[in-house]
C-alpha cells in the first residue's frame, strides 16, 4: 500500500494512504481528543461514526478551502494535506461541542455509576469547563431497568458504540438510533424495554459505553445488608476470571492471578465463608463430561450399526453444545430455537453451585437455605440475569441470592478501606473450595471445552493424561472461530469448534444447521475471548483490548499449570460431594440439582 506525507502542527508524518488524521497524530503523539470513537469494541471493530464531533481538527488540502473535519473518519488519500489540531478556529469548534453536549446531560455526577470513569467528566476536565454556557430545557427520558443492565438514555450521546458492539460484533440487533436532532438517541426498537427485546444480557454495551447511560443492576446494597444481618449466613464464591482482573484496579500487573489475596479481602469485608466458583466448574465437568461421552457412544454405536453419519448425529444429539455461558443461552433461545435439544442440559457453574449451597451445604452447616445468603462475584452482566430466572428459584428460594462483578467487588473494597495489595494470601473454605487447573480455565475461550477434554479421555480410557499431553493448545487462542480434530481415546477422535463473541457463535450455529455430522463438540462463549472479557470486569482503558485480555489468558493458564492437581474428576471434594450426596455423574439427584431445560424465546 502507497503512503502519504501529511503535515500536522508543522511536522511532517508518512502514513498509509487511507490512514485517518487521528492515526497520522498518534504516531507522532500529538494529543486530539475523542469520545464517540473507540479503536475496539470488540473483536477489533471499530467505532468511528463521526458523530460527536469532538477531534474537530482544521485541514488544508482536502477541499478548496482550510476546512473543520473529524479527525477519527477523515481519510488522507494524498500527499500535502495540513493539519492544525491547535489552531483557534479548531479550538473553539471542539470547546463548542463539548459545551453543547454537556448543556443536554444531567448533572448527577456525584451519584452516577460512570464517576471517576466517565469519558465525558474526563473530557469536561481537561478543558476546564466549570459552567454550562448554554442553558435550555433537557431531554428526560424513563429508567429501564432489567434484572441485569440499566439504560438511562437522558445520558445518551450518542456516539453509538453500543449499537457498534450489538449489532456489528454481536449481531444480536438489538440497539438502534431512535429519533431525530435534539431528541435522537440510541434506544431498542420502538423503544420497548430491554427485557422485552432479544437481549443477551452479555454487557459488552456496558462496557463500551463512554457515560453512565447503560450500565449494570447493582445488587451491592442488598450485599452489604446480608452480610449485616446476624440472622443470615453468609457464603461468595469467585468465578475464575475475576482472579486475573481484579488486581490490576490495585497496582499489580494486569492478568497477574491475585487469587489468595482475593480470598483473604472477601474474608475481610464480613462473608462467613470464601469458596471458589471453580469447584463448581470441575463439578460441570463432570456432569457434562458423562453427558458427551454417552452421547459419543450412541453416536459409536449408532454408525456401527449401520446408521448413516447424519441419522447416527440427530440419534445421539449431536454436536453437544456447552452451557456454561447465560449470554449464548439466551441468544441460543432467541435466535436459534431449533437447536434447543443439542445443547448440555448442564446448569452453568455459578448455578450449580447455588443449587450444592442450598442442598448439600446447608444441610451440613445446619442452615435453611432460605436463611443461607449466596453471593457471586462474577466477571459477567448475564449472570445476574440467569440468577434471577425462574427455574433456578426452586420453592421460590433462589440458588443464588446476587451477582456482584468484579468492578463492583474493586468498588465494595475500596468503601471498606481494603487494598488487595496490603493483605496476605488467604485459602478458599472447604468442602466448596477446592479446585483444579481445569476449572481455572473456564474463564477463557477454549478452556470449557479443555477441560471436559481431560476428563473425557479418562472416561473413556480409564487411565489419566500427564505431561504436555493434558495440553488442548488446538482450541487455545482468541481467533473468534477455532476448529479442531482431536484424539481423545485411542482410535477415538472428535470434531471440536470453539466460538467466542455471539457474533462467531452465530456464524459456528449455521454451521450446525447445514451440516449437524461437521462437529461433535461446540464451546461457546457470548463475549470475545471469554469471561476474561465479560460485561462487569475492570474497563480496558488503554484502547489495547487484545494486549489486555491476552495478559488475562495467559494469568489463567499460569494458574493451571501451576496446580497440584489438573484434572476435575481428581478433585477430591467432588469425589466426597459424589459419595456422600450425589451418587453418580449423571444420576437422578445429579439431574435433578444440577440440570436445567430451555425454552424458546423469540422477542423483536
Amino acid at each position: 500500500m502507497a503512503n502519504v506525507t501529511v503535515t500536522i502542527n508543522g511536522t511532517k508524518v508518512e502514513v498509509p494512504a487511507g490512514a485517518t488524521i487521528l492515526d497520522a497524530a498518534k504516531k507522532i503523539n500529538v494529543h486530539i481528543p475523542t469520545l464517540c470513537y473507540c479503536p475496539d469494541v470488540g473483536c477489533g471493530t471499530a467505532n468511528k461514526p463521526a458523530s460527536c464531533r469532538l477531534c474537530l481538527v482544521e485541514a488544508s488540502g482536502i477541499r478548496p478551502r482550510p476546512v473543520l473535519v473529524p479527525a477519527c473518519a477523515t481519510p488522507l488519500a494524498r500527499d500535502g494535506v495540513e493539519v492544525w489540531t491547535n489552531s483557534a478556529r479548531a479550538m473553539k469548534a471542539r470547546r463548542t461541542v463539548l459545551e453543547l453536549l454537556l448543556s443536554d446531560h444531567p448533572q448527577n455526577c456525584l451519584t452516577c455509576a460512570k464517576n471517576q470513569e466517565c469519558e465525558l467528566q474526563k473530557l469536561a476536565s481537561e478543558f476546564g469547563i466549570r459552567e454550562i454556557e448554554y442553558q435550555g430545557a433537557r431531554n428526560n427520558f424513563p429508567i429501564d431497568e432489567s434484572p441485569a443492565i440499566m439504560r438511562d438514555l437522558t445520558k445518551c450521546i450518542m456516539c453509538r458504540r453500543c449499537e457498534t458492539v450489538c449489532n456489528k460484533v454481536q449481531t444480536v440487533g438489538t440497539l438502534t438510533g431512535n429519533g431525530r436532532g435534539f431528541s435522537a438517541k440510541v434506544g431498542t426498537a420502538s423503544m420497548i424495554p430491554l427485557a422485552d427485546t432479544s437481549c443477551t444480557f452479555c454487557g459488552q454495551c456496558v462496557n463500551v459505553c463512554p457515560v453512565g447511560a447503560i450500565v449494570g443492576v447493582s445488587y451491592v446494597k442488598k450485599v452489604w445488608d446480608a452480610i449485616n444481618d446476624p440472622k443470615k449466613t453468609v457464603i461468595v464464591s469467585t468465578a475464575p476470571a475475576v482472579r486475573v482482573a481484579v488486581g490490576q484496579e490495585f497496582g499489580f500487573e494486569p492478568g497477574k492471578p491475585v487469587t489468595g489475596k482475593l480470598v483473604a479481602g472477601l474474608r475481610a469485608l464480613g462473608f462467613d465463608k470464601v469458596f471458589d466458583t471453580d469447584f463448581a466448574a470441575d463439578l460441570t465437568i463432570m456432569e457434562e463430561g458423562h453427558e458427551l461421552v454417552g452421547r459419543v457412544k450412541e453416536f459409536i454405536a449408532a454408525t456401527q450399526a449401520g446408521k448413516s453419519v447424519k441419522d447416527a448425529s440427530l440419534g445421539a444429539r449431536l454436536p453437544i453444545l456447552t452451557s456454561c455461558c447465560p449470554g449464548w443461552i439466551n441468544f441460543l433461545e432467541h435466535h436459534f430455537p431449533d437447536l434447543l435439544d443439542i445443547p448440555s442440559s448442564c446448569k452453568s457453574p455459578q448455578q450449580m453451585f447455588g443449587a450444592i449451597a442450598k442442598s448439600y451445604y446447608a444441610e451440613k452447616i445446619g442452615v435453611k437455605p432460605e436463611d443461607l445468603i449466596v453471593v457471586s462475584v462474577m466477571p459477567c452482566q448475564a449472570k445476574k440475569y440467569e440468577a434471577a430466572r425462574p427455574e433456578f428459584a426452586p420453592g421460590g428460594i433462589r440458588d443464588i441470592d446476587y451477582v456482584v462483578t468484579t468492578r463492583e467487588l474493586v468498588r465494595m473494597f475500596h468503601e471498606a478501606g481494603i487494598n488487595l495489595a496490603n493483605l496476605e494470601d488467604g485459602e478458599y473454605d472447604s468442602p466448596l473450595g477446592e479446585s483444579t487447573g481445569a476449572a481455572v480455565i473456564f474463564g477463557v475461550t477454549g478452556g470449557v471445552l479443555e477441560a471436559a477434554l481431560r476428563s473425557v479421555h479418562t472416561m473413556l480410557t480409564g487411565e489419566n493424561l500427564g505431561g504436555d499431553a493434558i495440553n488442548f493448545r488446538a482450541v487455545r487462542g482468541l481467533e473468534g472461530v477455532k476448529e479442531a480434530k482431536v484424539e481423545v481415546a485411542p482410535g477415538i477422535s472428535v470434531n471440536v469448534a470453539v466460538a467466542s463473541g455471539l457474533g462467531n457463535a452465530r456464524k459456528a450455529l449455521e454451521m450446525v444447521r447445514q451440516d449437524r455430522t461437521r462437529f461433535q463438540a461446540i464451546e461457546i462463549m457470548a463475549c470475545p475471548g471469554g469471561c476474561i472479557n465479560g460485561g462487569g470486569q475492570p474497563y480496558i482503558h488503554d484502547g489495547d483490548r487484545k494486549g489486555a485480555l491476552e495478559r488475562r489468558m495467559a494469568g489463567l493458564y499460569a494458574e493451571d499449570a501451576g496446580k497440584p492437581i489438573r484434572l476435575s474428576h481428581e478433585n477430591s471434594d467432588i469425589k466426597k460431594l459424589y459419595e456422600e450426596y450425589l451418587g453418580e455423574p449423571g444420576s437422578e439427584k445429579a439431574h435433578h440439582l444440577l440440570h436445567t431445560v430451555y425454552h424458546e424465546n423469540i422477542r423483536s
